[in-house]
Formats: structure tokens, sequence, C-alpha cells
């Protein structure tokens, strides 16, 4: 959902919703080289195209990436969309952007700061600076998670 709080389309108004991501000023195949080079475990990214009929590009067609998860235990999915972030924000400067009107309930603080839960995520990204250290948080909170929900498990 981060792409939500961006200009990019998260696939809305095709038959492969937050599977794709992607917008009419992207390349398909350069950004699927881009993300490559993290080299994510558990997800290849495929070059596509795809035209919403509904919602961010109705109508338009757009480049963009498709999330191909080959093994569901080892994909972590923030940091998919943290990368893709950084990619295009690397690749195309001029045309991302932060979705800056009201989103759901809030009026004055930018959309991709609510779903992440801070700042961080957009100011390292503007930034240009690393997500190793979100990365690490992301892996801590994670695991305290995990130790606080072991006790609800059915199944382990």
């Amino acid at each position: 959902c981060f792409f939500e709080g961006t200009v990019l389309s998260e696939g809305r108004g095709t038959t492969r919703p937050f599977e794709i991501v992607g917008a009419p000023f992207i390349d398909p195949n350069r950004l699927a080289k881009r993300l490559s080079e993290f080299a994510l475990d558990g997800v290849f990214f495929r070059p596509t195209f795809f035209k919403p009929t509904f919602d961010k590009f109705k109508g338009k067609v757009c480049g963009g990436v498709f999330l191909h998860v080959f093994d569901r235990k080892k994909f972590k999915p923030v940091r998919a969309a943290m990368v893709i972030l950084r990619a295009v924000k690397e690749l195309y400067p001029k045309q991302f952007g932060w979705f800056l009107g009201p989103y759901e309930y809030e009026r004055s603080t930018p959309a991709i700061d609510l779903l992440y839960g801070s700042d961080a995520l957009r100011k390292t990204i503007n930034s240009g600076g690393s997500l190793d250290a979100l990365f690490h948080e992301c892996e801590t909170e994670e695991q305290q998670f995990a130790r606080r929900a072991k006790s609800w498990w059915l199944y382990s």
C-alpha cells in the first residue's frame, strides 16, 4: 500500500492490483533491471505494461513491474516496496513524487508518512540515503512482533 502515498499506480483498475506497480513515464525493462540489482530474496520483478480502467492513470498505458513472489517465506514485501520507491526515484527523479492530497482521515500529514508510520521512509528516499537503517528497523520490529505474538499461535 505504500504506492498509495505516491504518484505511482498500485495496479488498481487492473486484474492484478498490488501485484503490479508503475506509471506512464516508466520504462519497464529499465526498472526491472535496476530492481534485480538489489537481489531481494523470494521475488522476481518482471517488466510489464498495464492500462488501469479506473483510479490512477485511468485509460493510460503504464510501464512497470509485476512482482512474482516465488518464495513467500523469504519475500519481504515492505523491503520490496522500499526498493521500488528508491529505484523509481533514482531513475525518474523529475516524474516521481509523493501524493500530497488528503488521505483517509488526514489532511496535513503526507500519505506515505501515515502508511509507513513516520517520515523516515520519505526522508530517506528524498535524500537518496541508504535503506539499510530502515531494513534493520523492520527486522527488529518483526522479531519483536513474533515474540509477542507467539503465545497466540495455534501452529508453529
